[in-house]
């Protein structure tokens, strides 16, 4: 299953143009541009009248990268990991390791945020105020 699902096309005609991934995605048409021109979408169809026709795929694909945006990948990194797969299978083993040294990172960052809101629980509670009452998780 898509992060993003097609929900408005008919089986087998899923194309998209900017303005509508833009709507679907959050994305301004002009960081989608930037992300085709320098390496981060795969090749994107064009009409017959040179107009961006994205396709599900792309989508799927930007969802990824949002994901990966998410966890504070540097942008070179990412179109290193876009360069890879459109190299085909025999990068696979560098492709996991790139996500592996951003897991190692992702996880290295959850555990400083971990201690800064333990630090922001302490202080928190110095003005009489139980963390659980602030809106979120303590842990």
């Amino acid at each position: 299953m898509s992060v993003i699902e097609s929900t408005t096309r008919p089986h087998g005609q899923d194309r998209y143009t900017i303005s509508e991934v833009a709507a679907l995605t959050g994305l301004t048409a002009h960081t989608l541009r930037w992300y085709e021109r320098i390496g981060l979408m795969p090749h994107v169809d064009r009409s017959h009248t040179g107009q961006r026709r994205f396709a599900q795929r792309d989508l799927d694909w930007l969802a990824f990268v949002g994901k990966l945006r998410l966890t504070g990948m540097p942008v070179a990194a990412m179109v290193r990991y876009a360069e890879l797969v459109r190299e085909g299978d025999h990068t696979r083993d560098e492709r996991r390791e790139l996500l592996e040294t951003t897991r190692r990172d992702v996880l290295s960052r959850i555990g400083e945020l971990q201690d800064a809101l333990a630090v922001l629980d302490i202080k928190i509670s110095h003005y009489g105020i139980h963390p659980d009452q602030c809106g979120g998780p303590t842990s």
